[in-house]
């Protein structure tokens, strides 16, 4: 049989009881982390071949723009989902870091970086104008008042037209002058307190959002 990818273990301790995984190759989990009591091995997790569902890319193509991201587990996070949506490109502008140049990417990432082509624009502004030359779309994902919701915007699946999602800073948002190029601005409507949401939270439902409804 082969080695377990993961185990599950148990504390000893009566008033703990920590349940957690581990990768057995990296750790021996001999004692708990929470109160340094023995542990007890409960599950053992071996590797699964196929463990997803693997649909096969369609519709209108798609790309994303990250304007000045500044922290890497939110670009690594990114590029987990640009895989899973399908994404044909990612275009890191500004001070948004890169993966060759740091490694944090790739805690977030787990190897997504590998898979989705990706390129760095010092300017962004500069990058959407060979979209525009190229007849490229830029949807801007931000809430102003001219903003439509998410929910709200479709893709006619017979459009062939390269559609460039655009999301900026954390805390600054997209850039004016990169924004005022983009056709459409869209926001995800809120229901709590906070007005927005985590930028690669956002960047996921958003992507998701317009690769599948470029599908029906």
């Amino acid at each position: 049989m082969a080695a377990s990818r993961f185990q599950v273990r148990e504390c000893s301790n009566s008033e703990c009881r920590l349940r957690f995984p581990l990768n057995p190759q990296m750790h021996s989990g001999a004692y708990c982390p929470r109160c340094g009591a023995s542990t007890v091995l409960v599950e053992e997790v071996y590797e699964q071949a196929g463990r997803g569902v693997v649909e096969p890319k369609k519709g209108a193509s798609a790309a994303g723009l990250l304007d000045n991201i500044r922290s890497s587990f939110n670009v690594g996070a990114m590029f987990r989902t640009a895989d899973g949506a399908g994404l044909d490109h990612l275009y890191l502008c500004g001070i948004t870091p890169t993966p060759d140049e740091n490694d944090k990417i790739g805690k977030t990432a787990l190897g997504a970086e590998e898979n989705v082509p990706w390129s760095y624009h010092a300017n962004a502004l500069d990058a959407a104008r060979l979209f525009q030359e190229r007849g490229a779309r830029l949807i801007a994902l931000e809430y102003t008042r001219d903003a439509i919701p998410l929910y709200h915007y479709r893709i006619k699946p017979e459009d062939g037209q390269l559609t460039v999602l655009v999301v900026g800073n954390e805390l600054a948002g997209i850039d004016p002058g990169l924004r005022e190029m983009c056709e459409t601005v869209l926001y995800i409507p809120m229901r709590g307190e906070k007005g927005s949401l985590n930028a690669a939270v956002a960047f996921s439902i958003a992507a998701y959002w317009i690769t599948n409804t470029a599908e029906t």
